[in-house]
This record gives C-alpha cells, structure tokens and sequence, in this order.
C-alpha cells in the first residue's frame, strides 16, 4: 500500500485540505500519515481523514525515510521555517528522504520559487492530487 507523509505546521490547514482531498479521491487504498510540526497541525490533519498523525521533530524525521511520497507546502524543505516549528533537523531528513516529494508552492519564507504561477491553494491541491494519480498508475 501507498504511504504518504502529509506535513504541515502551524494550525494545519494546507494538510488537512490536502488529507481531505487524497481521501476523497483514494479512499482506503493508501495510507495517509498526518506529521504536524506541531500537535495542533497533526490533530487537524487526523480529524480531516488520516489514517495516522504524530508530532515533532522525532516524528517527522522518524517517518521520513518510512514513506512513498512526502507532501507539503514547498517551506517543509527549508530550515526554520513556519515562523521556527520547521527545525534544520526536519529539513534534512524530509529532504534527503528518498521518497517522492511534491511540494506545493506556498510559503512565507522570504523565498520566490521563479517560473511558477500564482493559483489558490484549491487548485493547487487538485494538481496535487492528479500528480499522485499519475504515479499511483506506475506503481
């Protein structure tokens, strides 16, 4: 079965749209694991439909290496951000994780990502979703 890391700090809400979405599409058939930078960003994601959440530094480097595919906004890559929940430590182990990471991109790190178009974060997470379904074909 599919494993997807949804990453999220703060109040949670980009992850449990993206929960939300991948359940609705997927159903059961992959695994949804919510990794807050924070409990309330886990409890979020977890009421939205993920299978499994936890919390932390610990937790997020833990299950990094542990998934098929890491998704979040694209701030989960650098270190210290969402105002400091996103430890150096996460940042290493979410980018050097072999899994598939498909960010999106959002952030308020001071960080413009050139060459990409502004779109809200439904259109967004609907992209998201149909990169997932075009690798789900080849697995």
């Amino acid at each position: 079965m599919l494993k997807i890391a949804v990453i999220d700090g703060q109040g949670g809400g980009i992850g449990s749209l993206v929960v939300k979405k991948l359940r609705e599409e997927f159903g059961d058939s992959i695994e949804i694991i919510a990794l807050g930078t924070n409990a309330v960003a886990s409890t979020t994601m977890l009421k939205a439909g993920a299978d499994k959440g936890a919390s932390g530094e610990n937790a997020i480097v833990w299950n990094a290496n542990r998934v098929d595919i890491i998704t979040g906004p694209v701030s989960i890559m650098l270190a210290n951000a969402m105002l400091g929940e996103l430890t150096p430590k996460m940042a290493e182990a979410l980018s050097s994780s072999p899994a598939k990471k498909l960010l999106l991109p959002l952030n308020q790190e001071q960080v413009d990502i050139i060459g990409i178009v502004k779109e809200p974060l439904p259109h967004l997470a609907d992209a998201l979703i149909q990169k997932i379904k075009e690798i789900t074909k080849n697995v």
